[in-house]
């Protein structure tokens, strides 16, 4: 089992900047290298919506449209985490924060932007954007 564990959420100021990361541990037959990695949020009364997701080599990234040019993803394999840096936050940012892992190997609109075909996931984190 693969247990994703984030961290460093919390309350920022409209305008402000967070770094949220995400490591994975647990006894497998696969690296965190082998997974498709991915960001969710959900906010109250709001289904699940997909936020970024990085391949399995680090070299390919996709972000939801809302997010494009203000969040980054990244990983480092060698420590097995990934990471969702959050610049310029907006008050509709404001959401619990999901960090997924998925062991397809295919990074396509179709499979990485639809939460059901990650296998893994964590306990999520609470970011607040004040105004």
């Amino acid at each position: 089992q693969v247990q994703l564990v984030e961290s460093g959420g919390g309350l920022v100021q409209a305008g402000g900047s967070l770094r949220l990361s995400c490591t994975s541990s647990g006894r497998t037959g696969r690296t965190f290298s082998d997974y498709v990695m991915g960001w969710f949020r959900q906010a109250p009364g709001k289904v699940r919506e997909f936020v970024a997701a990085i391949n399995r080599s680090g070299d390919n990234k996709y972000y939801a449209d809302s997010v494009k040019g203000r969040f980054t993803i990244s990983r480092d394999n060698a420590k097995n985490t990934v990471y969702l840096q959050m610049n310029s936050l907006k008050p509709e940012d404001t959401a619990v924060y999901y960090c997924a892992a998925d062991p397809d190997p295919r990074f396509l609109l179709v499979v990485l932007t639809i939460a059901r075909n990650y296998d893994y996931w964590g306990q999520g984190i609470q970011v607040t954007v004040s105004s």
